[in-house]
């Protein structure tokens, strides 16, 4: 890696860091007694910090696009929650706009696939933006279609604008976009359109009668084999997990602890190592995320420390929490005694999928 990359990356990790901590603290200033003035305030602050984010995002996985391509994690996805899921994360925001946004599944409820329901997701999240964004009043109608074809099922996502900016039936070039609908709009369409190629799928546009147009695109998974879609069906824990957040930025503790609220979970915090391993002793925790650069005493010698320990204590989960997870160091991580790594900035599918991986014995974490 060259010094201008390995600046950038460092730069844009950091901004995007930071980021995560301004939306953690509006999420929290927000539920604080405030009048209409300051509310308004709080919002505009954390929309702002969602702009940058994922400007930092869509930008940076274009530059890896071009230079080494993107990556893909397949992981089995019942196609009927990833559609509630999409549904979900933009029905406030268009609501917000003036605008309904009506999602839809038609398929199989049952049917799991093996997809990168992430990047899935990115390709919806940029055309909706799109579409809400030429929308001042009425609907934006999104679909996920999904035909089943033997061991494969072909997937249609569509989403239909009623914009008051005819296109004319021909897919805009990033600088079009931008002129029309800003930057973090067009950043996010030239993501969308090079995961769906990476896919080995297309994309097309046609445009409505009257205005507007609809952006439709295919792509064909297999299906989850069936002993993996038996395996979701999971007896429900009968308490909330109680996690422990160690690290030495106050903000990464504040992210950590708003994204553990967020999946219905408790937690408390120790500033490093040394109190980590204290409060680990107790034995009241489910699980540890453990940052791994902290004064006094590290993340992997406190957990080398609660291994230490006898009984429940010492086999609690620990998570490692680094910006260095690469192979090598997390191979490291996971031979002091941790069972995973969630990569900084914390991204909460990342988080969430490790919480579920490791939480067990009556504790729940809500997806």
């Amino acid at each position: 890696m060259s010094l201008p990359e390995f600046f950038f990356e460092r730069v844009t990790s950091e901004i995007h860091q930071q980021m995560e901590g301004v939306l953690a603290l509006a999420e929290r200033l927000s539920r604080q007694p405030m009048g209409a003035d300051a509310q308004a305030c709080v919002a505009g602050v954390a929309e702002a910090a969602r702009t940058v984010r994922q400007i930092l995002a869509s930008s940076t996985d274009l530059k890896t696009a071009a230079t080494d391509g993107l990556t893909f994690t397949l992981e089995p996805q019942r196609l009927a929650d990833l559609a509630d899921e999409i549904h979900g994360r933009w029905q406030d925001r268009a609501q917000a706009g003036g605008v309904t946004l009506l999602f839809s599944y038609d398929g199989d409820p049952d049917t799991v696939v093996l997809i990168d329901a992430e990047r899935v997701g990115q390709v919806f999240d940029a055309f909706i933006a799109q579409a809400l964004a030429g929308v001042r009043r009425g609907a934006v109608e999104a679909t996920l279609r999904a035909v089943a074809q033997g061991d494969q099922v072909r997937l249609e996502g569509s989403v239909r604008g009623g914009s008051d900016r005819p296109m004319g039936g021909r897919a805009l070039d990033i600088q079009e976009i931008e002129a029309l609908f800003g930057l973090e709009t067009a950043l996010g369409v030239a993501l969308g359109r090079q995961i769906v190629q990476a896919m080995q799928g297309d994309v097309r546009v046609e445009s409505n009668v009257g205005a507007g147009e609809t952006l439709t695109f295919h792509i064909v998974a297999d299906r989850a084999p069936d002993e993996v879609v038996a395996s979701e069906t999971l007896i429900q824990p009968d308490r909330a997990a109680h996690i422990l957040v160690v690290d030495d930025n106050a903000t990464n503790r504040m992210v950590a602890e708003t994204l553990c609220e967020m999946f219905d979970c408790t937690s408390e915090s120790a500033v490093d190592g040394m109190e980590a391993v204290e409060a680990a002793r107790t034995g009241r925790f489910d699980l540890i995320l453990m940052d791994i650069k902290m004064p006094r005493m590290d993340g992997v010698s406190a957990t080398r420390e609660i291994r230490g320990f006898s009984g429940a204590a010492g086999r609690v989960p620990i998570i490692a929490l680094t910006a260095n997870a690469d192979p090598e160091d997390a191979a490291g991580y996971l031979k002091a005694g941790m069972n995973g790594v969630v990569e900084k900035p914390m991204k909460p599918e990342n988080l969430l999928r490790a919480l579920q991986e490791n939480l067990g014995g009556g504790a729940a974490v809500a997806a």
